[in-house]
């Protein structure tokens, strides 16, 4: 029990100091003052946290709350290069979820990686890959005799997969029309070629042009969406990119090379030379996951061609199509077409780059999405 003093201040209307008058009141019981436990909530003014809570949640604001869960997934949704296919779009954040969990130990994200690089080179391969296990299934299983030659057969069923692939949206209609232009392309220099007997077809077909059956196009087209798949999956970008009226010059060249080498001088050496000059400083910026990585433009294109060689040695395998060497009997495609299809690849890289508009990295060299207006990186 103690007494409570009251102490009152009463200004005066005078300029002279305030009076304080005080008083003692009849004793009362103040409550115990008790310290604030550990375990129990200490009771916080809430409006300015509230205020506070705003702020941590602003751009670029400090310390505060994690974001909403639905942040992170709607950028990965924004960035995530397979929202360009509706069968792929829907797994998005389940995957984002996967790279969120691998990114905690060093182990786990190169394995990730190197997974994730795999299941992006056989997306980007899919109409390749499709049209190279016909020609095996064809080769091991197709009846000899059939009213359908085997390469009709080929044709039609290529013909087929495209209309799959674009009815279920794993193609978009820009890679179909790269496919088309390729398929333009690569018929004519195949009307040439086995004209003056580079390769032969020996098979008989209804559906050809020459010696060349139509489903030869299609595996020409397959390089051109291979290289457009694989420029939106892995979201390309280049530093000193040559420019395109040059590079489209470099291509002219080279197809009319393939013709003109029967006729006049070879001028592959001096195409080799152009190329190197032309892509010698290229950088292409890919993006596997989340981190940017870098490799010369000359070091793709003959990775590409390599394979592009270990395809062509599987369909001449297949009897799809032979060399003079391989008339009595099959053997490797000399290493010498690697050369070839290392041109090839810049011919193919020409028409998709005209079509896509290479695009430099970011000022700041962390190489951000660019937008579609972002300036063309040539020079």
């Amino acid at each position: 029990m103690s007494k409570i003093k009251v102490c009152k201040i009463k200004v005066s209307r005078s300029k002279t100091s305030p009076r304080r008058l005080c008083q003692t009141t009849s004793p009362i019981e103040a409550p115990p003052i008790k310290p604030p436990s550990l375990a129990e909530p200490v009771a916080l003014n809430h409006a300015p946290r509230a205020s506070v809570e705003a702020g941590d949640r602003a751009p670029g604001g400090g310390r505060g709350d994690a974001p909403a869960p639905a942040e992170p997934l709607q950028a990965a949704a924004s960035q995530s290069g397979a929202r360009h296919w509706a069968p792929l779009s829907r797994f998005i954040a389940q995957e984002a979820r996967i790279g969120a969990w691998a990114e905690r130990r060093r182990l786990t994200l190169i394995l990730y990686e190197f997974v994730r690089f795999g299941i992006k080179q056989g997306w980007a391969s899919l109409f390749g890959a499709l049209l190279l296990a016909l020609l095996i299934g064809t080769h091991l299983l197709y009846p000899r005799g059939a009213s359908l030659s085997r390469y009709d057969f080929l044709v039609l069923a290529a013909i087929a997969i495209q209309a799959v692939m674009l009815a279920a949206k794993l193609e978009t209609w820009e890679e179909a029309k790269v496919i088309f232009i390729f398929h333009v392309v690569g018929t004519a220099m195949e009307v040439f070629k086995t004209s003056v007997g580079s390769w032969i077809y020996p098979e008989a077909s209804f559906l050809r042009i020459g010696g060349v059956p139509l489903f030869t196009g299609f595996m020409y087209a397959a390089i051109g969406s291979y290289i457009a798949r694989c420029w939106r999956l892995f979201d390309f970008r280049f530093s000193h990119h040559p420019p395109l009226p040059l590079l489209g010059l470099l291509g002219l060249g080279i197809y009319v090379n393939f013709f003109a080498h029967h006729y006049v001088a070879d001028m592959r050496l001096p195409l080799y030379a152009a190329t190197v000059l032309l892509f010698g400083r290229c950088w292409v910026f890919f993006k596997v996951w989340r981190r940017w990585r870098r490799m010369p433009l000359l070091l793709g294109f003959t990775l590409v061609a390599l394979f592009i060689w270990f395809a062509e040695n599987i369909g001449t395998f297949t009897a799809a199509w032979m060399y003079p060497h391989q008339r009595h009997g099959w053997a490797l495609v000399p290493s010498s077409k690697l050369g070839a299809w290392f041109l090839l690849m810049i011919i193919s890289y020409a028409l998709v780059a005209m079509l896509n508009r290479p695009q430099r990295p970011q000022p700041d060299g962390q190489c951000a999405a660019a937008a579609p207006s972002a300036a063309p990186a040539q020079g």
